[in-house]
């Protein structure tokens, strides 16, 4: 029956500290913005923007080319 005692007295302990974390986080401003993660992960990738570059570059390139063999002709 003791055993029950201290489980039940670590349990509420564990609580309340995890509660005195979630106050103190949540009036630094933690959880103010939930909306913008979720949309910036859609919007913000490098990845896309290396690969658009890149197809801006080929087609500059294929411009050049197609310019100096007109004056060739």
């Amino acid at each position: 029956m003791d055993i029950l005692y201290l489980m039940i007295l670590c349990s509420v302990s564990l609580a309340a500290v995890f509660l005195v974390v979630f106050i103190i986080y949540a009036r630094k401003g933690q959880f103010e913005d939930d909306e913008s993660p979720a949309v910036r992960i859609l919007f913000d990738s490098g990845e896309i923007k290396d690969k658009k570059e890149a197809q801006d570059e080929k087609k500059e390139k294929e411009e050049i080319k197609s310019k100096f063999e007109d004056k060739s002709e």
